[in-house]
C-alpha cells in the first residue's frame, strides 16, 4: 500500500513539474518576446534623438540652405520662392474685399469690410462649399465655373451698403495650396467673366502667406508664419535686397515674403530611422519632402504604427498572430495618436479603445498600453523638436537670435494647423524646445501666436494692401 502510494506521489509530482515547466517556459518565451519588444522600441528612440547639439546643426543647416536657395533657382532643396507679395497688410485698409480659399474637397468664400486703423475687421461672412466629385476629375472649365457660380451667389448676399463705388470692380484675394502649372489665376478669371461676376484677382497666396497676412494685419512685429497640419510650410518677410536671385526693380516697401516650401528641407543631421526611410521609399514622391514627413501630421501616425507592425511581427506584440490593420499604411492616424499619448486615466482606456476600434486588438495589458503611449511621446517630440529647429533657422536668418544693445525688439511667429493647435504635447515640447535653443534672453521676445484660419482672412486682408485702387487713393 506504501509503495502504491509513493508511486501515486511520484507520478503526480511530476507532472506537476512538467506543468510547472510549462509556465516557466511560457513566461521564459513572454519576457524573451517583452525583452525583444522593448529593444526595437529603445532602438527606435535612440534613432530618432533631438539632443541640443543635434538641433543646433538643423537649425545652421536651414538658415544655409535658406541663403542658397536666395541666391539662385534650384540652389537648394529649399525653393525659396519669391511670392510677389510686397505689400504686407498694415491694418489701416478700408473697404469690402473678398477671398476664395481653395483646398482638398471643399472651397470658402469669405467676405471682409475693413474700417481702416481705428475700425479694423468691421464684419466677417464666410460660407463653406462642397466640390461634387465628378468635377475633381473632369475639366478645370468645368471646376472654375462651378467655384465662379457660388462665388456669384455669394457676392449676390450683400447687404445694403456694402456694395463697391460705381466704377470700382471687387476684389479678391485667392488661396491655392497646390503647386501647379495651370495660370489658376486667368482660369478663375475667365470663369467669373462667363459667370457676369466684375471681379478682380488681387492676390494668389498659399495658406502659409495668407497665415502670414492675417498675423502681420494685427501685429506688426509679426516676422513669419509656419503652418503645422497635414502638411507643414513656413514664410517669412525678407529684406528685397538679401535676395540675390530677385533681378526686378525694388519693391518700394523694401520687402518681399518668401514661400519657403521648407517640407522639402532635408540634412544629414536629421534623425531619420529605418521606418522613415521605409516611409519615404513607398511614398508617391520618394525623396522629397523629407522634413515634412517626419514633422507633419500626415506621417506621424504612420510612423507609429510601423515601428508597432515591427514589434508584432518581430517581437509577437501583440500575440502569436500580427493583427491583420496593422499592415494597413495610414489606418493609424495622426489624431488617434494624440488621443493615446493624452490618456491620462489609469488604466489607460484611451489607448485600449483606440487599438480596438482602429486595430481591432482587443486585449492588451497596462504594460502594453504604456509601451505604446511612449512610442508616441517618441515620434511627437522628435517633430516638435525639428520643429522648433527649423524655426530658429528662419530667426537666425533674419538676425533674431541675440539682443543687441539691450533692444527688446520682438520677433512673432504666426502659427496655424491642427496638428500644433490640437496635438497641446506636441505645441508644448516645439515652446520649450525653441527657448531651450535660443536662451531665456532672446526667446523672451520671440512670441508664437495661434493665428486660426490665418490664412482664409489673409487671402482678403491681401487683395486689400494689393488694391488696384491704392495708389489712387493716396495720390
Amino acid at each position: 500500500m506504501g509503495k502504491v502510494a509513493v508511486g501515486a506521489a511520484v507520478v503526480c509530482s511530476a507532472a506537476v513539474c512538467a506543468a510547472a515547466a510549462l509556465v516557466v517556459r511560457h513566461r521564459m518565451r513572454c519576457s524573451g518576446r517583452w525583452a525583444r519588444a522593448m529593444a526595437i522600441l529603445r532602438e527606435f528612440e535612440e534613432n530618432c534623438g533631438t539632443p541640443i547639439g543635434k538641433l543646433g546643426q538643423v537649425a545652421d543647416a536651414m538658415t544655409v540652405e535658406m541663403h542658397a536657395g536666395l541666391a539662385s533657382e534650384g540652389g537648394s532643396k529649399l525653393k525659396m520662392l519669391i511670392s510677389y507679395v510686397d505689400n504686407l497688410p498694415s491694418g489701416e485698409e478700408n473697404g469690402l474685399f473678398y477671398a476664395l480659399d481653395l483646398g482638398g474637397t471643399n472651397f470658402r468664400v469669405i467676405r471682409v469690410l475693413l474700417g481702416g486703423r481705428d475700425g479694423g475687421v468691421v464684419k466677417q461672412e464666410f460660407e463653406e462649399v462642397s466640390i461634387p466629385p465628378h468635377l475633381m476629375t473632369g475639366s478645370s472649365d468645368a471646376l472654375f465655373d462651378y467655384i465662379a457660380t457660388a462665388l456669384a451667389n455669394f457676392v449676390a448676399t450683400e447687404g445694403e451698403g456694402l456694395h463697391p463705388s460705381p466704377g470700382k470692380q471687387r476684389e479678391l484675394g485667392f488661396t491655392f495650396s497646390f503647386p501647379v502649372g495651370e495660370d489658376v489665376v486667368g482660369e478663375l478669371t475667365k470663369a467669373m467673366e462667363r459667370v457676369g461676376l466684375d471681379m478682380r484677382v488681387s492676390a494668389l497666396v498659399n495658406d502659409t502667406i495668407g497665415t502670414l497676412a492675417g498675423g502681420r494685419y494685427y501685429n506688426p512685429d509679426v516676422i513669419a508664419a509656419v503652418i503645422l497640419g497635414t502638411g507643414t510650410n513656413a514664410a517669412y518677410v525678407e529684406r528685397a535686397q538679401a535676395i540675390p536671385k530677385w533681378h526686378g526693380l525694388l519693391p518700394k516697401s523694401g520687402e518681399m515674403v518668401i514661400n519657403m516650401e521648407w517640407g522639402n528641407f532635408r540634412s544629414s543631421h536629421l534623425p531619420l530611422t529605418e521606418y522613415d526611410q521605409d516611409l519615404d521609399v513607398e511614398s508617391l514622391n520618394p525623396g522629397e519632402q523629407i522634413f515634412e514627413k517626419i514633422i507633419s501630421g500626415m506621417y506621424l501616425g504612420e510612423i507609429v504604427r510601423r515601428v508597432l507592425l515591427k514589434m508584432a511581427e518581430e517581437a509577437a506584440f501583440f500575440g502569436d498572430t500580427v493583427p491583420p490593420k496593422l499592415k494597413i499604411p495610414f489606418i493609424l492616424r495622426t489624431p488617434h495618436m494624440s488621443a493615446m499619448h493624452h490618456d491620462e486615466s489609469s488604466d489607460l482606456r484611451v489607448v485600449g479603445s483606440k487599438l480596438k476600434d482602429i486595430l481591432e486588438i482587443s486585449h492588451t495589458s497596462l504594460k502594453m498600453r504604456k509601451a505604446i503611449v511612449e512610442l508616441c511621446d517618441i515620434v511627437a517630440t522628435r517633430g516638435a523638436r525639428l520643429s522648433a529647429a527649423g524655426i530658429v533657422g528662419i530667426i537666425k536668418k533674419l538676425g533674431r537670435d541675440a539682443v543687441k544693445d539691450g533692444e527688446k525688439q520682438k520677433s512673432v511667429i504666426a502659427m496655424d494647423g491642427g496638428l500644433y493647435e490640437h496635438y497641446s504635447k506636441f505645441s508644448t515640447s516645439m515652446e520649450s524646445t525653441l527657448k531651450e535653443l535660443l536662451g531665456e534672453e532672446v526667446s523672451d521676445n520671440i512670441v508664437i501666436k495661434l493665428s486660426n484660419d490665418g490664412s482664409g482672412i489673409g487671402a482678403a486682408l491681401l487683395a486689400a494692401s494689393h488694391s488696384q485702387y491704392l495708389e489712387v487713393e493716396e495720390s
